[in-house]
Parts: C-alpha cells; sequence; structure tokens
C-alpha cells in the first residue's frame, strides 16, 4: 500500500511541475526592472516587467509589451532559457502519458509489472530532465537581467518555474526510485509458492511407493 502512495505522489508531484513550468513558459512576468528605484519608478510610470518572449512597460492607464522578435539580437541567456523551457514543457507530455499508463489502477493489455515499472522509471528521468531544464533557465535569467538593467524584485513567473521544477524533481525521483519494490517482492512470493508445492508433490510421491511396497 504504501508503495501505490509513493507512486501516486511521484505522478501527482510531475503533473503539477508540469504545470507550473508552462504557465512560467507562456508567461513574460519574470523578472521587474527599474532604473530608479521601486516606488520612484511607480511614481513615474516607468515600472518594466520582462520575460522569455516579451517586455511590457506598466503603467496606471497603459499596458505596453513589445515582442522580441530578433532571435539574432537577443542575448545568449534569454535564447538558452527559451530553449530550455519550450524543451521542458514538450517532454512533460510524453513523460505524463507513461506515468499515467504505469499507475496500479492501469493495466494495457496483459502487460507484467516489470513492463508497468519500465514506464515507471522512464517517466521519471523523463521529469528529472524537465526539472534540470527548469532551474537552468530560472536561475540563469534573472543573472543575465541583472547584469543588463537594474534587478529589482522576481515575477510571478520566475516562481512558478522554481516551483514546477522542484516538484518535478521531488515527482522523478520518487518515481525513478520507488517504483521497483512491488516486483521483486512478488518475484519472491512466487519462488516461495513453487518450491512449497514442489516439496508437497515429492512426498504424496514418496508416500504413494511406500503403500505401494507395502502390498507387495
Amino acid at each position: 500500500m504504501s508503495l501505490i502512495c509513493r507512486i501516486l505522489c511521484g505522478f501527482m508531484l510531475c503533473f503539477f511541475g508540469w504545470i507550473s513550468i508552462v504557465v512560467a513558459t507562456a508567461t513574460n512576468d519574470w523578472v521587474v526592472t527599474c532604473r530608479y528605484g521601486l516606488h520612484t519608478c511607480k511614481k513615474m510610470d516607468e515600472l518594466g516587467v520582462k520575460g522569455l518572449w516579451a517586455e511590457c512597460f506598466i503603467s496606471t492607464s497603459l499596458y505596453h509589451c513589445v515582442t522580441l522578435n530578433q532571435i539574432l539580437d537577443l542575448p545568449a541567456y534569454l535564447q538558452t532559457a527559451r530553449a530550455l523551457m519550450t524543451t521542458a514543457s514538450i517532454i512533460g507530455l510524453p513523460s505524463l502519458l507513461l506515468l499515467m499508463t504505469a499507475l496500479p489502477c492501469v493495466r494495457l493489455g496483459e502487460e507484467t509489472q516489470a513492463t508497468k515499472q519500465k514506464r515507471a522509471v522512464l517517466g521519471g528521468v523523463l521529469n528529472l530532465l524537465i526539472s534540470l531544464c527548469g532551474i537552468v533557465s530560472t536561475v540563469w535569467f534573472p543573472i543575465g537581467v541583472h547584469y543588463e538593467d537594474h534587478l529589482m524584485t522576481f515575477g510571478f513567473s520566475l516562481y512558478a518555474g522554481w516551483v514546477g521544477s522542484v516538484m518535478c524533481l521531488l515527482g522523478g525521483s520518487m518515481m525513478t526510485c520507488c517504483s521497483g519494490g512491488r516486483h521483486h517482492s512478488q518475484q519472491g512470493k512466487n519462488h516461495f509458492y513453487y518450491s512449497k508445492h514442489s516439496g508437497t508433490a515429492n512426498a504424496i510421491l514418496s508416500a504413494a511407493n511406500h503403500a505401494k511396497s507395502a502390498h507387495v
């Protein structure tokens, strides 16, 4: 029962972690930038936010965004973060499909427990890769912005990326390390059963031979 609970918890962590990664990738509120000071920029309406796909300028009556289309002119940290977060979002689909089919309540045909275990391990490894992509992106991006602009605070998207990366790391570790105990325990039970059955058959056969010799 504890193994089933660990597998279900790992799947839920991977699922919600991937959702957070997708939210962080799709939104642009990664960092809040200001040149003079946060309170001064709010008074002067010069507060800005920066993400993977656009830079936005916030004022009391206007929210204007400029799309970052010049791929060749973008800094290396931004292009790397884009590639890693997009890769993590795409990998999440097959990884969740593998983990879903590896759940104890799902059975595909006449598959064995070893097959479900291999899918669980593969899905866990993919989620560890998602976590690695998210951690590198969400750490490198604010450092790169700090060298260009005066970084004042982190945005909602960056926190979502951090939370999603940690959840995928925990969920992937649980699915990779804790999904093989049931298979080995069943092998041990079956081995004991067949050995016991063989001993019973030998005892019956010897008793029958003894009765036959006594009758003669």
